[in-house]
């Protein structure tokens, strides 16, 4: 079945750099997009970036030019490197294949 396991958060300071990854199992990993989504405390998910399997990027407005998507297909792993951290950052991070999401991996940023 198809799995994601999300790794690389914690707690920065606002400015700050965290790069966040996704190991996926259980399906032909090149074959397919993986994307980033995220959900601040009291808040609904936010999609904030796609990769496709031709390596193609697509980014939310709110972190375009700070978060950059890349993919690693020898290692079934998509990474997200997030610069330039804001507090209105923190949230839950997960990576999603079609409907199907990680457990997340916690972005705090704070002074």
């Amino acid at each position: 079945q198809v799995q994601l396991v999300e790794s690389g958060g914690g707690l920065v300071q606002p400015g700050g750099s965290l790069r966040l990854s996704c190991v996926a199992s259980g399906f032909t990993f090149s074959r397919y997009g993986i994307g980033w989504v995220r959900q601040a405390p009291g808040k609904g998910l936010e999609w904030i970036s796609y990769i496709d399997e031709s390596g193609s990027t697509t980014y939310a407005d709110s972190v375009r030019g700070r978060f950059t998507i890349s993919r690693d297909n020898a290692k079934n792993t998509v990474f997200l490197q997030v610069n330039s951290l804001k507090p209105e950052d923190t949230a839950v991070y997960f990576c999603e294949k079609g409907t199907t999401r990680g457990q997340g991996t916690q972005v705090t940023v704070s002074s």
